[in-house]
């Protein structure tokens, strides 16, 4: 079976790329979107679940910074220079994992107090819901994408092929 950039990034180098491109963020997003839950429930502001999520959201947005930069770099410009996209699946499951960083890092900034802070705490709960809800939509798209043969959609490897993610 044929993998997508995506999947043989995280397939690359074990386990750390895996931990690093997948877990760490999914484990802090999904930390986000739990402490979230509670308290838009609870609407609780002041309690020790507020803090796990804002330092969540933090660390979040700082980690897909460093993913989406180094990634750019070292994936995104070198395959799309090289014309080595494997199919249109391919480009959107690198696309939209990367895509789906943004709203973390913007979680990030607003925690940060670099925007929105002059709106009310409703409001800002409100974005932060939504940055959570959007991030969920293109991680999953991603992995879906990410997780299909591009052989199916006409994808063949080269006979003498050369990985751009080996090197991670």
């Amino acid at each position: 079976m044929l993998m997508t950039h995506y999947m043989e990034l995280l397939a690359s180098n074990q386990p750390w790329n895996l931990l690093i491109f997948m877990a760490l963020p999914v484990v802090l997003a999904e930390t986000v979107a739990i402490t979230e839950l509670y308290i838009l429930y609870t609407r609780k502001f002041d309690t020790w679940v507020r803090q796990v999520n804002r330092i969540a959201s933090i660390l979040v947005g700082i980690t897909f910074v460093g993913i989406i930069a180094y990634l750019m770099f070292t994936a995104v410009i070198p395959i799309t220079s090289a014309g080595a996209w494997r199919t249109w699946i391919d480009v959107v499951a690198v696309s939209t994992y990367l895509i789906g960083g943004v709203p973390m890092v913007l979680l990030a900034l607003q925690e940060l107090g670099l925007i929105h802070r002059a709106e009310s705490e409703e409001r800002r709960l409100a974005r932060h819901a939504t940055y959570v809800a959007v991030f969920l939509v293109f991680a999953h798209i991603a992995m879906v994408a990410g997780m299909m043969d591009p052989g199916i959609l006409g994808y063949v490897a080269p006979a003498e092929s050369h990985d751009m993610m080996n090197h991670h």
